[in-house]
């Protein structure tokens, strides 16, 4: 359920944010084309993190000498 709703969530407020920027400045729909998109990037990268599929990878620093 938590995984659904942060996608659901970047996607829900990258188009609020895109219609208020084309009311803002005229720009229909190209702001809300655009924020959409990446609302929808947003959201998909929130379900990885979230996840845990887009973990850091360990570094050089980060291995145990045996």
């Amino acid at each position: 359920m938590t995984i659904s709703t942060e996608f659901v969530a970047g996607v829900i407020a990258g188009g609020i944010l895109g219609w208020i920027v084309d009311h803002v400045f005229g720009t229909k729909p190209w702001g809300l084309i655009v924020l959409l998109m990446l609302g929808f990037v947003a959201g998909i990268y929130n379900v990885m993190r979230v996840s845990g599929f887009a973990g850091a990878r360990p570094g050089r620093g980060d291995r145990q000498e045996p």
